[in-house]
């Protein structure tokens, strides 16, 4: 990894995750949003990609100042232009609802052998995936447990990432990585070799993993470093300060460069 001060190059896209990378304790700071304001009106495109839900990225890509986000680790887009609500998902709804059934029965069996878990507060406005809680409202779950819930997903056929708070479990092979790129190409024409180029991606967590390793201009805040060891694909660039204020740092150096 290189000091975010060896960073030198033009940026028009910034993909960015959202817990922890923009909030701090779970709340956005004046500073990460005044950094994303800046962005957006230096001309560079700001697209939140995270494992929250629909519900909140509705909301997100209506009021924050952003191009579009991608939820539920790359279940799906939105973007809001010329007041009209851009929706675009991996399943059709029938495939959801079919989804849903076999993510309901591992919900009862995670509940049951992994004491201290929790289904997400935000699990109700979800569309793709589901969300098990290991520290954002309830004590936080030894890595031995977290590992269950990682296993248990998987032994049903499941995909699971592990967020800085939660383990999110979906069925169908697509990640944050698959939607960012199906982003780019239909709502800007930039093709994959050029994403290399004119994007970056800000994270702090193994799930980002994924984009760290397609992203040459990759960085993260400082908390990543608790989790480098288990990193097999790592961030170009690691910013000073940890949460929304490592995020601002990284905006800062990007818009330095324009």
């Amino acid at each position: 990894m290189k000091s975010l001060s060896e960073f030198k190059s033009r940026i028009d896209f910034v993909f960015t995750d959202i817990d922890d990378t923009l909030t701090d304790e779970g709340r956005l700071g004046s500073e990460a949003y005044q950094a994303m304001w800046k962005l957006s009106q230096a001309g560079i495109q700001v697209i939140p990609v995270t494992g929250r839900p629909a519900g909140w990225c509705e909301m997100i890509a209506r009021v924050w100042p952003v191009a579009g986000v991608i939820g539920e680790n790359g279940g799906f887009y939105f973007r809001y232009t010329n007041r009209s609500m851009e929706r675009v998902f991996v399943h059709d709804f029938d495939v959801q609802i079919e989804n849903r059934k076999k993510l309901d029965r591992i919900q009862e069996e995670i509940l049951t052998k992994v004491p201290g878990s929790s289904v997400a507060s935000d699990q109700f406005c979800r569309f793709m995936d589901l969300a098990i809680d290991f520290c954002e409202d309830v004590p936080r779950l030894p890595q031995k447990e977290v590992d269950k819930i990682v296993a248990i997903f998987e032994s049903h056929g499941a995909q699971a990432k592990v967020s800085s708070i939660h383990v999110n479990g979906w069925f169908g092979n697509y990640d944050k990585l698959t939607m960012t790129k199906k982003f780019l190409e239909k709502e800007f024409s930039v093709s994959v070799n050029d994403a290399k180029k004119r994007c970056c991606f800000c994270g702090d967590s193994p799930n980002d993993e994924p984009m760290f390793e397609f992203f040459p201009e990759s960085f993260a805040v400082a908390n990543i470093n608790e989790f480098l060891p288990r990193l097999k694909h790592q961030p170009t660039y690691v910013a000073q300060k940890r949460g929304g204020l490592g995020f601002t740092e990284i905006a800062e150096k990007i818009l330095s460069q324009r």
